[in-house]
């Protein structure tokens, strides 16, 4: 631990810059960590027998068409075989449902509860990241539509504070890292402007594919925080500023990152 505490230490002591600093990107300038990697790991997420996340996805099409629960439906009993009606719907999470904010793998589970009468998926098991790659999939290519409406502004409200509030012992904001720094180097590597616009990703410091809220909780560990509990309202709430912040990207699911 304390490599990093002097690791993230010096990056906020350099006073070189690069083209890609951005501090609060206008809407144009905004860019994909996706533009910020190697042209070698760019190749990986474009191609598809490449990308290692295909094998999550391949798992969670069989998941999809398997017959779970009690009431012993499938997912495809209600939204087809193939997944294609789900084409957008991963744009538009986190969104309020039924009143309450809900993140895409909030509502797998919420589905697998009250559809199929199955017990709830853990947050970051296997099945639930395979489902999850499955859906977001669908809607690869297409803009990111998470507006503020009547029914999200308070939790956008609240997202928005948890990004810009200072926290842990190191005292330190996600948008210092994003906005105020986003193109400087942290440890030898590029830091990007902390768009989700790839998850759930394959990281290759990871060897496996990880949620969003992960990565939230691995930020978080480093500047010596307390962590957001998975599946909490604080990481709905974060998620949904994220991907506001985001909105017009389009969604590059499942994505590569170093």
């Amino acid at each position: 631990m304390k490599i990093w505490f002097y690791l993230i230490a010096f990056a906020f002591s350099i006073v070189s810059y690069s083209t890609f600093a951005a501090s609060d990107a206008p809407y144009k300038e905004r860019r994909s960590g996706y533009e910020f990697m190697s042209l070698e790991n760019r190749a990986m997420q474009d191609d598809p027998n490449l990308n290692p996340a295909m094998f999550w996805v391949m798992d969670g099409q069989s998941l999809w068409n398997l017959r779970s629960g009690q009431n012993n439906v499938a997912c495809a009993s209600c939204h087809g075989e193939s997944g294609k009606k789900m084409r957008g719907v991963a744009t538009q999470f986190p969104k309020m449902v039924n009143g309450q904010l809900q993140t895409l793998e909030g509502q797998i589970n919420q589905c697998r509860v009250g559809r199929q009468n199955a017990p709830a998926l853990a947050y970051e098991s296997k099945d639930l990241l395979a489902l999850t790659a499955f859906v977001a999939g669908q809607s690869k290519g297409l803009p990111i539509t998470v507006h503020e409406t009547s029914e999200n502004k308070v939790d956008l409200k609240q997202g928005r504070q948890w990004f810009y509030e200072r926290m842990g012992q190191l005292n330190l904001s996600c948008a210092q890292c994003h906005e105020d720094r986003a193109g400087l180097k942290l440890g030898g590597s590029l830091i990007p402007q902390g768009h989700p616009t790839a998850y759930p990703i394959y990281r290759l410091e990871w060897q496996t594919l990880g949620s969003l809220q992960r990565r939230l909780r691995n930020c978080m560990s480093g500047v010596r925080a307390k962590q957001f509990e998975y599946g909490s309202p604080e990481m709905a709430q974060l998620e949904l500023f994220l991907m506001w912040r985001s909105r017009g990207m389009l969604l590059e699911s499942p994505g590569v990152r170093p």
